[in-house]
């Protein structure tokens, strides 16, 4: 199969693709998105394959407004209404009870729950509004590596399996949308994915929010995408590493007693300080973490293609987006938290 690139004045072919059954990928502010549509069972069991995404994970659905959710949603929560008008379009996905024989198992991981979302994108919102039917929209990649942030991570990890990828440049926050399910039987919604939405944003809106810690094992089934304990893995080990250039410098002097090439994911500071010491660098730019959020995926994937043997990468601190970074690169690094001083003596 022949995977094409669509541009802006493509959208009417991109959607007749989709309305086929065909899978054609789309950007959106956070990163690149699978789409196939949701109304087509078949279609979306070939995002499964395509991906090799396990079938117990479920999908989000992506709408271009929210008249479109109200075709498969009966009973909106009270706090609907405030979330729609402060964050959509944008990067929270919002989980419904769903009206019942609307979606297939396929879409909802045989949950009776569906996660929608309206992407920040308008060259997608357009593919939706004109294909008529809403979208899911898993992230455009292999299953559980790094997630694509442009048209050309998704052609590396799918041409010739796709129809095609609505291409619209990098994306701009780099990581997954805030999941927030409003399903809880006590009211309170409780964010399942950490994303550019953060409780603080979200409490000044509709107030209380929770927050679902519990890491999902490979033999759970998640009630979103991305909950899973490990995630967007690169090939290669990947370890966080926390604290200053001294912290690094030791770090990096055990992996070389061990002759592994050493990557290095962090900000312009210490990658100039290290950068003839490891064998590949990767830096997100100024020591901030909405620099280092956007590039993770790409930094990562990057840092994977450079025949490297482990990849050290810069923390941040868990507050603000930096919950959403670390939970990623927690993720990435398999969950591999630990203390630098009783490692590298």
């Amino acid at each position: 199969m022949e995977t094409k690139q669509f541009t802006a004045n493509q959208i009417d072919q991109a959607a007749d693709l989709i309305r086929h059954g065909e899978l054609i990928a789309f950007p959106t502010e956070t990163v690149y998105g699978l789409g196939a549509n949701a109304l087509d069972e078949k279609a979306v069991k070939q995002v499964y394959k395509v991906k090799g995404r396990p079938s117990d994970n479920p999908l989000i659905v992506h709408v271009s407004d929210f008249e479109m959710v109200k075709q498969y949603v009966k009973d909106f929560p009270e706090q609907t209404k405030a979330l729609v008008d402060s964050f959509w379009p944008g990067p929270l996905t919002l989980i419904f009870d769903i009206q019942p024989n609307t979606f297939s198992a396929a879409v909802t991981g045989g949950l009776n729950t569906v996660a929608f979302r309206m992407p920040n994108n308008q060259k997608t919102l357009d593919l939706i509004k004109t294909a008529g039917v809403p979208l899911v929209g898993p992230s455009a990649n292999t299953s559980g590596k790094p997630s694509p942030t442009t048209a050309q991570h998704v052609y590396h990890d799918l041409h010739g399996k796709i129809a095609g990828i609505l291409d619209d440049g990098p994306t701009q926050i780099g990581v997954e949308s805030t999941v927030l399910d409003l399903t809880a039987k006590n009211g309170v919604p409780v964010i399942l994915r950490p994303g550019a939405i953060t409780k603080e944003s979200l409490e000044q809106v509709i107030g209380n929010v929770c927050v679902d810690q519990h890491l999902i094992s490979e033999k759970e089934a998640p009630k979103a995408p991305g909950m899973k304990y490990k995630h967007y893995s690169p090939d290669v080990p990947v370890w966080i590493i926390e604290g200053d250039q001294q912290v690094f410098k030791r770090a990096i002097e055990w992996a070389k007693s061990k002759n592994q090439r050493i990557g290095l994911y962090a900000d312009d500071q210490i990658t100039s300080i290290f950068l003839n010491d490891v064998g590949a660098v990767y830096s997100f730019g100024e020591d901030s973490v909405e620099q280092g959020t956007k590039s993770l995926f790409a930094g990562l994937r990057s840092l994977d293609e450079q025949n490297i043997e482990v990849i050290f990468a810069q923390a941040f601190p868990e507050s603000g987006l930096g919950i959403a970074y670390m939970n990623r690169l927690k993720k990435a690094a398999n969950q591999k938290i630990i203390k630098i001083d009783s490692i590298f003596e």
